[in-house]
């Protein structure tokens, strides 16, 4: 095989390996921007707040939420002195109940996902 020949082998190999490494990247970028919050995630998060701010059974100081893809993460604590909801005898199940039936039914949401603590 001539050295002509070889060198257009090897470049042609090294635009292949090029295009594939760009490829690659640009996917994985893509997947980060897919990731990320969206406009509808920010107005979910807000319905999903409004929601909770309504209900006068909820504590409305201790809780963030995070909308993604309509998953809703609900964090924070659910001690509140002045809410009408009742703990359970094993802890805060009777006020988490509460909280999830008031953000599932928010429209928009697909699923609901907790990290709450039951102490401030």
């Amino acid at each position: 095989m001539s050295t002509k020949v070889r060198g257009q082998i090897l470049g042609g190999v090294a635009r292949i390996a090029f295009a594939v490494s760009a490829t690659l990247a640009l996917t994985a970028c893509a997947s980060g921007i897919a990731g990320a919050q969206t406009s509808a995630d920010a107005a979910l998060e807000v319905r999903v707040t409004n929601a909770i701010e309504n209900a006068s059974d909820l504590p409305v100081n201790s809780l963030s939420v995070d909308a993604r893809d309509g998953v809703v993460r609900v964090t924070g604590s659910l001690v509140c002195a002045d809410c009408g909801g009742m703990l359970t005898p094993g802890g805060v199940q009777t006020i988490q109940q509460s909280l999830g039936a008031v953000v599932r039914a928010v429209p928009g949401v697909e699923r609901v996902e907790f990290d709450l603590e039951d102490r401030p």
